[in-house]
């Protein structure tokens, strides 16, 4: 790829529309700011607009240009026109010199189409990950293959992320291993030390997510039924935020109120919520980002999902795809409750998914290949920068 030399500063248009865009774009955009190379431009398109209200501010993120798109269980197809006519008039006024985009959301596809529509290069954080079923997660899987045609930076957190692009024949000089951006804020927000866990008791801990499409419904119900089973044991305790969208909520709030042992509460702002992930002692989830932030923590995972575009915590034993069938979920949280050797084996398995400097990665490639000195190496460690011909990737030492 060839360098697109302009004067600094670089103008780069972060798009993020979700909770877990904007834990995973705020170092960059905190980064972008504090360089006198970059003018970071975010854009908000609403899609968790609730959820984004409780933290953009806590993360230091100013916000530029907000949209509102969403409505009450608007379809695929309505939230996905809105975004390209929104996003496309901020482009059309904003001309950034390019757009990032994070994960595979639909404000993730839209933004890249966005962009794309306007000759506009567009960064892809969080690049490659895959399941290799096209349709499971759903959308979220369509949406990174899709993003991944478009983008022509690709910063995958991992090898294994990185070797998914190359296969589908991304240029290897546009595909960069910088480790996982959700490590990076995870740990600035713990340094920071002003969150707060919403555990009571000395009981063992317990957190749980739910909120997939592809669980919702009667599989969720299921499972909540197994999770009011397990805080029958009498020695757990059990915080789950509950996701906003209605569907989870019917599902799991008849099964999972009224237990005195189980916590529901309104999703958490960031802080609070690593906190309690940080205070807990077993998480259940079908969220991506967990998967990664629990292994930074020492603490083990359930995955409630019979897929993952994040086998490496898998494979190095820090989690466990357990699938959705309640008694098995069940089974294997009372297996690592009663089991301590087999809990120990998964709190200590380490972290595959970075060492905390994926930013720093990500920021001094785009200022290099816009031209600019960003003054310092990439960070080097167990990523370390091998580039022989040109701007290429990242790999392991």
């Amino acid at each position: 790829m060839s360098p697109n030399i302009i004067s600094a500063p670089v103008r780069a248009m972060l798009v993020l529309g979700t909770r877990p865009e904007a834990i995973k774009l705020a170092p960059v955009a905190r980064a972008m700011a504090a360089s006198p190379l970059f003018e970071p431009i975010v854009v908000t398109t609403g899609q968790h607009r609730e959820m984004l209200h409780q933290m953009l501010d806590l993360l230091r993120v100013e916000v530029r240009t907000e949209l509102d798109v969403m409505r009450d269980r608007q379809d695929l197809s309505k939230l996905t026109a809105r975004l390209v006519d929104g996003l496309g008039d901020v482009v059309r006024e904003q001309r950034p010199d390019l757009v990032v985009v994070q994960g595979d959301t639909t404000t993730a596809l839209t933004g890249a189409l966005a962009a794309f529509y306007e000759h506009i290069p567009v960064a892809h954080v969080e690049a490659g990950l895959r399941t290799g079923v096209l349709d499971n997660p759903f959308p979220e899987e369509a949406n990174r293959r899709l993003i991944g045609r478009l983008a022509r930076w690709h910063f995958a957190p991992t090898p294994r992320a990185a070797q998914h692009l190359t296969a589908e024949g991304v240029p290897a000089t546009q595909v960069f291993t910088t480790g996982n951006t959700v490590i990076d804020n995870l740990l600035w927000v713990l340094e920071e030390g002003t969150g707060h866990s919403l555990f009571r008791t000395e009981l063992r801990r317990v957190l749980l997510t739910l909120h997939r499409r592809e669980n919702q419904g009667d599989k969720m119900r299921a499972m909540g039924k197994a999770m009011r089973r397990l805080a029958d044991r009498g020695d757990v305790e059990m915080v789950v935020p509950l996701h906003k969208s209605p569907a989870v909520r019917d599902a799991l709030l008849p099964e999972l109120t009224d237990h005195p042992n189980i916590r529901v509460v309104e999703p958490l702002g960031y802080l609070d919520f690593s906190a309690t992930l940080a205070a807990c002692d077993l998480v259940l989830t079908d969220s991506g980002g967990i998967q990664e932030e629990a292994p930074s923590l020492a603490k083990p995972a359930l995955v409630l999902r019979t897929t993952t575009e994040r086998p490496e915590a898998v494979e190095a034993g820090a989690a466990k795809l357990v699938g959705t069938e309640p008694e098995v979920i069940l089974n294997a949280a009372v297996h690592l409750l009663d089991d301590a050797e087999a809990y120990e084996r998964m709190a200590t398995a380490g972290n595959p998914f970075g060492d905390g400097h994926a930013t720093d990665r990500i920021v001094a490639q785009l200022a290099e290949d816009f031209g600019a000195d960003a003054g310092t190496e990439p960070p080097s460690g167990p990523l370390i920068a091998s580039r022989p011909d040109g701007p290429g990737s990242y790999s392991t030492a």
